[in-house]
């Protein structure tokens, strides 16, 4: 028997347990702010679009949420204790950049039921600037139909180490969540591919206007909040 809002074989209260280990389990080495929060609808279909720069990017937007949520993780991080426990939180893995469509169905039927799914439509971990994006997310919102899915992107900065230098003690996260939109997807490939283009450029926006509020608080005068 499945939980609300999770896959097959998912258990709701071991998620729910996962949620507030991924909201506290950063705070002693970052300071976490979120911005937004409150956009995030509370129930109905949700794609939830992110950038991606580091390994922390997943387990601080999953434990910052206010509901159940399944994102598509590289399937190298399912293997061992690890792995299990991943898949009994309700997560899916993914195989990137070769095509595999059971993560997909499995998202998908997460989304038709109601519930929200996160996808990092770049694929792999580059500067976290969506300079490229994968049709997946796209391909989940037109396999919805007419099921009313929102996509709501959500940007993050200051979990990668800054190049050629030494990590800060305690530096900044800041997750932004931007406003929640829908969007047509057509026919095709040519269908995906635009879509695909409208939700790189959604969520590309998103991180510059994160980049600018960054840029205009001074970093001495924030406290963490989370």
């Amino acid at each position: 028997m499945s939980s609300p809002g999770l896959p097959e074989g998912a258990s709701g209260r071991l998620h729910d347990v996962g949620r507030l280990v991924g909201r506290y389990l950063f705070r002693p080495a970052f300071r976490v702010r979120i911005h937004g929060l409150g956009r995030v609808p509370r129930t109905g279909p949700v794609l939830l679009i992110a950038n991606h720069s580091s390994l922390l990017e997943p387990p601080v937007i999953f434990g910052m949420l206010p509901r159940r949520s399944v994102f598509l993780v590289k399937e190298e991080l399912f293997t061992g204790v690890v792995g299990r426990f991943l898949r009994r939180i309700g997560q899916v893995p993914v195989r990137r950049g070769k095509p595999d469509r059971a993560p997909l169905l499995t998202t998908a039927k997460v989304l038709r039921e109601g519930g929200l799914v996160g996808v990092f439509p770049e694929g792999s971990r580059g500067a976290g600037d969506v300079t490229n994006a994968e049709r997946g997310a796209a391909w989940l919102v037109r396999s919805c139909g007419a099921n009313g899915v929102v996509v709501l992107p959500v940007a993050t900065r200051g979990t990668r180490r800054p190049a050629g230098g030494r990590r800060r003690f305690r530096p900044r996260v800041d997750v932004l969540v931007g406003e929640p939109f829908t969007v047509e997807v057509g026919k095709g490939k040519a269908g995906l591919e635009q879509a695909t283009e409208r939700l790189r450029g959604e969520l590309a926006a998103l991180v510059c206007a994160l980049d600018e509020m960054r840029a205009a608080q001074p970093r001495t005068k924030q406290k963490a909040k989370l």
